[in-house]
């Protein structure tokens, strides 16, 4: 079953009795860790109140469900992941809805927007996102939404699709990797947002590497990570970010660069944001976590596009989170068997590229950012707020009263060491297997209910629009 959203406030109400009841002396309410109890009804939040108030269930049912946070958890909300690649169907051998939702949910991630592709066939339509909405239907286990694509020759197919709830359209500038969904030109994506801009104001999301520089540069076959890092050089970065920028400041379209790795991009868009650019930037994991240095020959698990740089770099990609320049952190989660990740024994130029880390992107985030002094609260805001404000989905995001019951427990101080068999998704490939980490996931609860990795309880999510039929993004 697909659902509209419900607008924020929605059903809000602080009295009467709750079906559970959340209390603990760090819970993240507006932006703070306080002392706090949450009333949740119907999937719903209806009460934030401090601790000690005393909210509980009815007289009459006496049978809300309570969660005594442990000291030391705090209870922050579900992150929001608009950056996954789940692949079915077509390639449900690479991650399919339930093993990539199940990961999800062990990593505190209660909403996901799945992309176009590499599914086949890709959402480029209404009838494909059918047949995707078909194979997600009752394998879910938490709440997932669609991306449309854009692709040479299907602008008509735009518009059904923001009225199919699709929460906006991704493209790529270069190569996508699979023949299935080509890239477009520059003029190309002027036209789709041209179309886009009039069509519910949807969203753009671009994978900006300029194809004429990647394709100049040098593509050997090679084990060493420095000549698969010289094949996608940054300046092929910056000017698809120009690119982007420019044709979003000529027709007035939303635009949303995605998985930044080149710090050298950021002062363009802090400049185009200055002068009214409607364009947001995302970054992932990786570019924050790893560094070239951290890999070894061979080591293609760390492959991916646009690549892993140089510390420096992951360094400015801090300060630009920091600053407000990059929006917010997803995943790019996009997984493959061994076969492929390790093809060509250790050959960069044969294996596949893309990092498995939806489990992990929180604990990974937060051993970073707490060795920089950065606070939870903001790793937060860039994981479940940000994203979720960007792509319209206005109930998700935030610990108030008339937002969806989506919760995730963490123990920020507790340590574990990955083991990448015990990971929830397909393949256990990951390039952070045996790497010490800070914050533990201990549990999540969707619309209210722990999430449970027998049941999959998630919804598939419609794109609500507004009267209007503008996006209901602020």
């Amino acid at each position: 079953m697909s659902e509209r959203m419900p607008r924020a406030g929605a059903g809000s109400a602080a009295s009467g009795s709750f079906d559970l009841v959340v209390r603990g002396e760090r819970v993240l309410v507006d932006g703070e860790f306080t002392p706090a109890e949450i009333g949740v009804r119907d999937g719903v939040i209806g009460a934030v109140a401090p601790l000690g108030a005393g909210l509980a269930g009815g007289a009459a049912a006496g049978t809300a469900r309570t969660l005594e946070l442990a000291p030391d958890e705090v209870l922050i909300p579900g992150l929001v992941d608009t950056h996954v690649h789940v692949n079915e169907p077509g390639r449900t051998e690479w991650e399919g809805f339930a093993s990539a939702t199940r990961a999800a949910a062990a990593g505190g991630v209660t909403t996901i927007v799945d992309m176009p592709l590499n599914s086949i066939p890709p959402t480029t339509s209404v009838a494909a996102l059918e047949v995707k909405r078909a194979a997600a239907a009752g394998r879910v286990f938490v709440d997932v939404g669609f991306w449309g694509g854009v692709v040479p020759g299907n602008e008509a197919d735009l518009e059904p699709l923001v009225a199919a709830g699709v929460f906006g359209f991704k493209c790529f500038l270069v190569h996508s990797g699979v023949d299935e969904f080509p890239a477009v030109t520059a003029d190309e994506l002027e036209a789709a947002m041209s179309v886009l801009a009039g069509a519910g104001d949807s969203l753009l999301i671009v994978h900006a590497e300029d194809a004429a520089l990647i394709d100049a540069a040098p593509h050997p076959h090679s084990r060493e990570y420095a000549d698969f890092l010289a094949s996608r050089p940054r300046e092929a970065e910056g000017a698809a970010v120009s690119a982007v920028i420019e044709r979003a400041q000529r027709t007035g379209a939303r635009a949303h660069i995605l998985h930044l790795s080149s710090a050298d991009a950021l002062d363009r868009i802090a400049t185009a944001k200055q002068h009214g650019v409607r364009v947001t930037v995302e970054t992932c994991p990786h570019y924050l976590v790893l560094t070239a240095d951290d890999v070894a020959t061979g080591a293609t698990e760390f492959k991916c596009c646009p690549p892993i740089r140089e510390p420096g770099n992951r360094d400015a990609l801090w300060q630009g989170l920091e600053a407000g320049i990059i929006d917010f952190v997803v995943s790019d989660h996009s997984p493959a068997p061994a076969a492929l990740k390790f093809a060509g024994d250790g050959d960069f130029a044969e294996a596949w590229g893309g990092i498995a880390s939806l489990q992990l992107g929180l604990p990974l985030v937060w051993t970073e950012a707490r060795r920089r002094g950065i606070r939870l609260e903001r790793v937060v805001e860039w994981m479940s707020d940000a994203p979720a404000r960007r792509v319209g989905l206005t109930t998700k995001g935030r610990i108030a009263e008339g937002m969806a019951a989506d919760f995730a427990v963490f123990a920020p101080e507790a340590t574990f060491t990955v083991d990448a068999a015990a990971l929830e998704h397909r393949h256990p490939v990951t390039p952070y297997d045996g790497r010490e980490l800070t914050g533990v996931v201990r549990g999540a609860h969707l619309a209210g209910v722990a999430t449970d990795r027998s049941r999959p309880r998630g919804r598939l999510l419609l794109r609500a629009q507004s009267e209007d039929g503008r996006s209901d993004e602020a």
